[in-house]
């Protein structure tokens, strides 16, 4: 196998504590004093969200592991147990900035521009003490539940995610023997409450939690309430689907859902001078070890601060809202189809608008020469305008198939109900396949044109989301090429019937043939160097930790590829090792956009090809899924791609360059000129929609060429 040589545990980075290093590049950003103070909030926010669902997964994961007595190491040559252990290390340490920037910089920053976050309620004024207790008479009191341990009463089941308080009580002065109490922070109410300000200038809110511990005495009438803290938890929430034994998958993931709630509690947040007597009770009844407490000096679930962002009257503090633009050349009040049949159009989320992708579906729906729609869906919107259009296109008389993932983790009760939906009115829905996700982003609409059927086809990297294509950066295709549309019918006669083709003409599906398409592309690359040909990949994706893929691109360096990666997440490759990968760059961009797109380049000896694809190079994404890898074939548009790439390795604001060592270091921007990719897409998009293309081909001139070789 290629790149079997280099296939050694020390040549590898683990993938979990590389991970932290993206969560830890993502706090960077909250840290970074030159953006305004609002967009710094979110990202403290998103880096809480962050560690919750790597918790529930991953490190729920490894101690499964370690319960089951599984000894077998990663790629990096490390026990479930040891990375467990490195893992509370740097979590720790990670979770000890967090709350350092909150206290020492976000509060004093935040009061100097007039917001006041009040996190213990014995800095309330005389006058906002008031208020805020009768608020919680009002609104709080009648929501909650107390409940009191004793002997006629276990310890309840404490809900994952949620804040609850925990109290020690007693009937009197004179009893020495207390009770555990706890009661639930209601998610149903806002987290925070703005409250009067005795500065008019000010805006004051107080935490929900500092309500309830403020007044806990009045839910415990005729007992002393000794102390009370809040407290969170994490539970393990890895579902173990046995899909072989599962008659029924919807309702086996039903089942599971239920036993997520009582999952392995694996980190408990306590405050951090949280009375001793009370901690001993919770480590003890919720079973979890000292090294899985975090003991946090500030509020717990910092998650909240992403509303605080979006709150009225302080625009100064955040970018203008970035509105998508519309595809160049396109009409939206125009047909769709004919518009697709002029030639492939490119899209480009968010700088443009998701608009074309919905509207796709929404004509088919209504088009009376459309006679099938055939979709995949993974994670969807609330509130989806797709879904409702091939809701109607059933109901339309149209056949409407859609692969509706169950699998999709944290979405599962959500795919449950729309895939019932679209059972309701007409579909015919397929519940995912046993033992795969089916992570392809695909849509086939075929429709009888004046010269005969012509199948119609969007391709894309992300999902048919309207709500995060507002937020994360993808990219898709519309064609109608008829290679293209006979692989998507292909594809879903696959999926809906266990037919494979006799042969595939443009699509790469995985799991059985996209890892040897990347591993011929990387080899083809790798003898063209030996053969003294000019050789260059760029590959752009989420997360690289694929031990064979890793291997061959050692090989491709050491034959002298130039290699460049730009890698959102988790990166186990090790960059610019002598004789090892002194060829390979690699890049992470943390921005205002979440990098989610995945672009695949290879110079092939000056006949350049562009893929683009739903999958990472992942053993998952390679080997356990149902992902699609295809062409950008249309010169125009793999001219675009490749300006894309280019303009993302030109950015010097938001990319952090990995460094031999494992740690990542942002680009020193001494003496040139500050370029943020995010901000120029946002910005050509702009321009190109207002037609003023004069200024946008001079930018374009100031990007080396990908197949540019460095000295």
């Amino acid at each position: 196998m290629a790149g079997q040589i280099y296939n050694k545990h020390a040549n590898f980075r683990n993938r979990e504590l590389s991970w932290l290093e993206f969560d830890l590049r993502v706090l960077n950003e909250a840290r970074d004093k030159s953006l305004p103070l609002f967009e710094r909030l979110k990202f403290l926010s998103i880096t809480s969200s962050n560690l919750d669902e790597f918790f529930m997964i991953r490190v729920a994961s490894l101690k499964d592991m370690v319960h089951a007595g599984y000894k077998k190491t990663d790629i990096a040559g490390m026990t479930a147990q040891q990375q467990l252990d490195a893992i509370s290390e740097k979590t720790h340490d990670l979770v000890g900035k967090q709350y350092n920037s909150y206290n020492r910089s976000f509060l004093p920053a935040l009061k100097q521009n007039h917001m006041i976050i009040i996190d213990q309620h014995q800095d309330l004024s005389e006058k906002q003490a008031a208020f805020v207790d009768d608020y919680f008479m009002r609104e709080v009191y009648p929501v909650l539940t107390p409940m009191a341990v004793d002997s006629s009463r276990p310890f309840p089941l404490i809900s994952n995610k949620t804040l609850n308080i925990g109290a020690l009580i007693r009937n009197d002065e004179q009893d020495r023997e207390f009770d555990f109490a706890t009661v639930q922070v209601p998610g149903v109410l806002p987290r925070y409450v703005q409250i009067p300000s005795d500065d008019a200038e000010d805006t004051v809110i107080v935490l929900l939690e500092e309500i309830i511990e403020r007044n806990i005495h009045k839910l415990f009438l005729n007992h002393e309430v000794i102390c009370a803290h809040p407290y969170r938890i994490m539970r393990n929430a890895d579902l173990p689907i046995d899909e072989d034994e599962a008659a029924d998958l919807l309702k086996e993931i039903q089942k599971q859902l239920k036993r997520r709630k009582r999952g392995e509690v694996i980190r408990l947040e306590v405050e951090d001078d949280m009375d001793k007597r009370l901690l001993k009770i919770l480590k003890k009844e919720l079973s979890v070890t000292e090294s899985d407490i975090y003991k946090i000096k500030g509020p717990l679930d910092l998650t909240f601060l992403m509303k605080v962002s979006g709150m009225d009257g302080f625009e100064h503090l955040r970018y203008k809202k970035y509105i998508p633009q519309p595809v160049p050349g396109m009409d939206p009040s125009a047909d769709i189809f004919s518009q697709i049949r002029k030639g492939d159009i490119l899209l480009s989320h968010p700088y443009q608008t998701f608009d074309p992708v919905v509207d796709f579906v929404r004509q088919a729906a209504k088009d009376p020469d459309v006679l099938a729609i055939k979709q995949t869906l993974y994670r969807v919107s609330g509130n989806s305008p797709i879904i409702a259009a091939l809701a109607a296109a059933a109901e339309n008389g149209k056949q409407v198939s859609v692969l509706v993932e169950l699998k999709a983790r944290f979405d599962e009760e959500n795919n449950i109900i729309w895939a019932q939906m679209l059972e309701k009115a007409g579909c015919h829905v397929i519940y995912g396949l046993r033992g795969l996700k089916t992570h392809s982003k695909i849509t086939l609409v075929v429709r009888r044109d004046e010269d005969g059927i012509r199948r119609y086809v969007h391709l894309g990297t992300g999902n048919y989301n309207d709500q995060t294509a507002k937020l994360y950066t993808d990219m898709g295709l519309l064609t109608c090429a008829g290679p293209i549309g006979e692989d998507a019918t292909a594809v879903f006669n696959m999926l809906s019937g266990y037919s494979e083709p006799p042969k595939w003409h443009k699509l790469v599906v995985a799991p059985i043939w996209l890892r040897d398409k990347f591993m011929r592309l990387i080899e083809r690359e790798t003898n063209h160097a030996r053969e003294g040909r000019s050789a260059r990949i760029v590959a752009k994706m989420n997360s690289l930790c694929d031990a064979g893929i890793i291997s061959a691109l050692y090989e491709a360096s050491c034959a002298g590829v130039e290699i460049d990666l730009i890698i959102r997440g988790i990166c186990c490759l090790k960059a610019g090792i002598p004789d090892l990968s002194e060829h390979i760059r690699v890049r992470s961009i943390v921005g205002n956009f979440l990098e989610h797109s995945r672009i695949f380049y290879c110079y092939n000896d000056g006949f350049e090809e562009v893929y683009m694809g739903s999958a990472d190079w992942m053993p998952r994404n390679l080997d356990k899924r149902v992902e699609i890898m295809f062409p950008v074939e249309n010169p125009e548009c793999m001219e675009e791609v490749k300006h894309i790439l280019s303009a993302q390795l030109a950015d010097n604001v938001k990319a952090s360059i990995l460094q031999p060592d494992g740690s990542y270091e942002k680009i020193d921007k001494r003496g040139k000129v500050p370029f943020n990719a995010q901000a120029y897409f946002c910005e050509k998009a702009v321009k190109e929609a207002a037609r003023d293309d004069e200024d946008e081909h001079e930018v374009r001139r100031v990007f080396e060429p990908l197949y540019h070789i460095e000295d």
